[in-house]
């Protein structure tokens, strides 16, 4: 079963939803770099289930450990493991689903393709896998941040039907964006998907929605054209996050309906800085699968949760046909929690891509290094 992720800050994820514990374990990091589990932490109580009255209420404290490649507050050049434990794990919400089939989860396919599966919380289907992405996100972005000043903020753009306004003003810091449970900081729209998600959760239904992510700071020259182009991979590490089933950069779909001189990205040289700009930006920051110092811009979208306490129709594993309402504790939404998870994926794709830009191309890095 794959569970790694990039070529030099290459990150292996393990566990899973029940069991004692998960994580990751990141290699390519070199020996020297500042470590802050503070910074980790602080993502992954972002993520963690049990905020508020719109997520689960499993509760999970999240906390992480370092068990190797660190010492004295530095990376010493081997690989470093983070480790979470699953403290609030009940196996036994999950034996209904020994034998039968969860409608459009993974259970059915796990069974088909390994002819055996964890039914307890979807095993490493469910959604604390990405704990061990969120961990390793938290490092790629501080040292993003540290070395060339990117800045990668995620928030939820809309929920069912109700969409955010924040276009030509999108939210510049995690406080924005965490200024409500919902994570939208669309003071208008914000409430009406609290109430929305409210009554999902009230009847034991639930509901999808999108994020909107704004990489700033990027500069140019990241990615690599054909089999590595940067969008290439943004897409795989998002699409790859459970429940999202959509993705696009810059105008996506909506571009199909411009002419291509109504659409293109016209360049100017910048006033002041002689940095070659665009004066609009619906390639969303990329060309060519290479980064072209615009701010990068993604959205993706989320399906509804799975697991639902509606009677729903199903098979299980005779196979016969079935009726089952599930229950358990489950998001009724994802989408506030998948905020970080989205962020996280991003950082891990441009930090691999910065390493290996830098690997390559040392005047590259002198260029545009803040050191």
């Amino acid at each position: 079963m794959p569970s790694t992720w990039g070529k030099i800050f290459k990150i292996t994820t393990f566990g899973e939803s029940h069991g004692t514990s998960v994580g990751v374990v990141i290699e390519g990091l070199p020996g020297g770099m500042p470590f802050s589990l503070e910074e980790i932490q602080k993502d992954l109580s972002r993520r963690r289930p049990g905020q508020n009255l719109l997520t689960t209420p499993r509760k999970e404290d999240d906390e992480v450990r370092v068990v190797s490649g660190v010492f004295e507050g530095k990376t010493i050049g081997s690989p470093v493991c983070l480790f979470v434990d699953n403290k609030n794990a009940i196996g036994r919400d999950y034996e209904k689903f020994r034998h039968i089939y969860r409608p459009s989860h993974a259970d059915f396919t796990y069974d088909a393709k390994y002819g055996f599966r964890s039914h307890v919380g979807g095993g490493r289907a469910s959604v604390r896998e990405t704990i061990g992405r969120v961990a390793a996100g938290a490092i790629a972005r501080v040292i993003l941040e540290r070395e060339l000043g990117i800045s990668t903020i995620a928030w939820v753009d809309s929920i069912g039907t109700v969409n955010a306004d924040l276009e030509s003003n999108p939210p510049k810091s995690f406080e924005e964006v965490d200024s409500n449970d919902v994570r939208c900081p669309d003071p208008k729209a914000a409430p009406l998907m609290e109430e929305k998600i409210r009554e999902v959760r009230k009847i034991g239904d639930s509901i999808g929605g999108t994020i909107r992510a704004v990489v700033r700071n990027c500069p140019p020259g990241l990615g690599d054209p054909v089999y590595d182009k940067l969008d290439g991979d943004l897409g795989r590490a998002v699409l790859s996050i459970p429940a999202c089933k959509g993705f696009e950069i810059g105008s996506g779909f909506e571009g199909t309906k411009y002419r291509g001189s109504e659409h293109n990205d016209e360049f100017y040289v910048e006033e002041g800085t002689g940095r070659i700009r665009t004066k609009t930006n619906r390639s969303g920051g990329l060309q060519g699968g290479i980064s072209n110092g615009e701010n990068i811009t993604i959205r993706a979208a989320f399906k509804p949760t799975a697991t639902i306490s509606i009677e729903q129709g199903t098979v299980d594993d005779t196979p016969e046909n079935t009726i089952l309402k599930a229950g358990g504790r489950h998001d009724p939404c994802v989408l506030p929690r998948a905020v970080p998870i989205v962020e996280a994926a991003i950082n891990l794709v441009l930090i691999d891509a910065y390493f290996y830009q830098r690997s390559l191309h040392p005047e590259w890095w002198q260029k545009h290094s803040l050191k």
